[in-house]
Formats: C-alpha cells, structure tokens, sequence
C-alpha cells in the first residue's frame, strides 16, 4: 500500500512538476541563462541561471547543474547540489543525470559527493514518474523511457508518437547499421525518420535532411528549403552553411549568389565566442566574402544583419538536453 502511494505521488509530480513562479525579471534571467548555455557561454550563462535557480525554478536548476557538471568534467558537491533540488520537484533530466553519477569520472577519482539517494534509487524513481505516462502513450515519456533503458523499442515508440529528438536519433542508429532492416530499405528509413524530425521542427534534422535529398535524391530545391530553415531556427551548422552557400564561399546546392545575405548571415556568427570553434571559421570565411564586396554592399550587410537579428531566434549549438 505504501509503495503504491509512493507513486501516485510521483505520477502526480510528473504530470505537474512543482517549480517556483518566477517574476517577470526572474524569467527573463532563466530565459538569457538558457540562451547562452546553448551557445556554449559558461561564464556567461551562470549568473543568470543561478538567478532563476536561486528562486526555485526546476529547470534552472537542472541547466545549472549541467553546466556546473560539465564545467569540471564530472559530478562535484554544486552541480550535484542544483541536481538534487531540481530532482526534488519532479525533474526527471535532473533524476537521470544523479543516476548516471553512478558511472561518472567521480567514482572513478573515489571523489563523488554525498548524496541524499543512491543513483540507482534516482533511477528508479525515474521509472516510476516516466513508465505510466509512457504506457499511456506520451511520446516525450517514452523518450525518457528509452534514456533509462537504452532499449531502442522505446525509442521506436516514442519516435513513432511524433516525438522529434526520438526521430532524429532513431535516423542517426538507423545510419549506423542498428535495428534489423534490410540492405535496401535501410537508406529510406534513414530519409523517413530525418524527414518526420525536421518537419517535427528539430534543426539538426533539417540539416541532415537537407543533405540526405542532395546525396541520394538530387533534390537540391529540398535541400535548399531545409538549410534554410535550419538557419531560420537559429541552428549554428544551419546559419553557417546557409551565409557561405549564399555568397558561394563555397558553391554548394545551387544556391543563387547573394554576397550582401551571405556576409550578413555569416557575420551573425561572431556573437558565438564561447565554445565550438565558430571564431576560427569566421575569421577564414568573412574575409573571403568581404574581398568580393564594395563598401556599399558591405554597409547593406551590416544593416541586414541587425534586422536578421531582431527578427529570429537566438543562435544555438541545440546541444542535447541529456549531455553525457
């Protein structure tokens, strides 16, 4: 009777995990927290997470913890501290990464902080917040279903109720000679999948849609409106790709030449100054287009790039939520 007590509670803080209300400058701070921490800002996303954290949002929590975790390549007594109040109002990224700490660099160094459960029981209880839901067909359930099992039928089931990240990794297995498929349908399962996933509004999956059609559909017009997209999203692979393709820096997917969008859209990646070696590119790529340029298409440029700016999502690296 207690056991099953337990979980309906649990069942109960899943459906509506308990978080903080956060006020209007709070949310703000979680929101530009969250922006630079996709955009590798470490130093940067801290204060602000830290802000919404501190107030008690679950979700702050989980990021801040996984900042402060990857920051010193594995679990310490702060990041475990941000996991564990985010845990405690039902978050179930946060449950799993505790319950991954059974295996990170710590045990090894026999330097893992004290904890209030044991990873296995974060694991568990896990379970007992993600099975029901994912029974009952919720899509994003499954999904964690599938991050505490590795059994690739939850990821199929879950990619199959429309959840995006579940189609873009069942695509990417699929590439890679997983499941039990036949030689000649395997290519095609691999286009279905990247093709449910970008249409389901996951970046990566445009860009690796975009390149599917190219290599084994010659449908360049496809491909073209994926790039696109992706760079729409503010997706960093899709933003640089689609300012070179413009300007032909290089010629790629027949992408008519536009030197003015192709420096402007290029230029937009300066503001990634924090991880993921963008500013190498930049340096080589931005001064390539810039020779083919007068000074009024460069001025042209400038003004096109605020008003890209203003008018699209901020530019991420869309690292996965579970980081490892």
């Amino acid at each position: 009777m207690k056991k099953s007590l337990f979980t309906a509670l649990l069942i109960i803080a899943f459906a509506n995990p308990a978080s903080a209300e956060l006020s209007s400058e709070q949310q703000a701070a979680k929101i530009q927290g969250i922006t630079f921490y996709n955009q590798y800002k470490t130093v940067s996303a801290t204060p602000f997470l830290t802000i919404a954290a501190e107030a008690g949002d679950h979700e702050a929590q989980y990021y801040l913890g996984e900042l402060l975790r990857r920051k010193n390549h594995y679990m310490n007594p702060e990041a475990q501290k941000w996991y564990e109040a985010s845990a405690a109002q039902g978050d179930l990224y946060a449950m799993i990464q505790l319950g991954r700490s059974g295996d990170d660099l710590c045990k090894t160094m026999q330097h893992c902080p004290e904890a209030k459960k044991s990873p296995a029981e974060w694991l568990t209880h896990a379970t007992d917040l993600a099975k029901p839901k994912a029974e009952q067909g919720d899509a994003q359930a499954m999904y964690i279903m599938y991050e505490l099992t590795l059994d690739r039928a939850w990821l199929e089931k879950s990619a199959n109720a429309g959840d995006a990240t579940a189609q873009f990794w069942m695509a990417i297995g699929d590439k890679q000679g997983e499941g039990f498929l036949l030689p000649w349908k395997r290519k095609d399962a691999v286009g279905n999948w990247f093709k449910a996933s970008a249409e389901g509004g996951n970046p990566r999956a445009m860009m690796e849609y975009a390149a599917y059609l190219y290599e084994n559909k010659g449908d360049l017009e496809s491909a073209r409106h994926w790039i696109k997209t992706a760079a729409e999203r503010g997706y960093e692979s899709g933003v640089s790709s689609y300012g070179a393709y413009l300007a032909h820096a290089p010629a790629l997917f027949d992408f008519k030449l536009d030197l003015i969008k192709g420096y402007a859209i290029t230029s937009l990646l300066k503001e990634l100054d924090g991880g993921g070696n963008v500013q190498a590119y930049v340096e080589e790529v931005l001064p390539e287009i810039a020779a083919k340029m007068t000074p009024e298409q460069l001025k042209e440029a400038e003004e096109f790039a605020v008003k890209w700016k203003t008018t699209h999502p901020p530019l991420s690296f869309f690292p996965d939520k579970l980081g490892r």
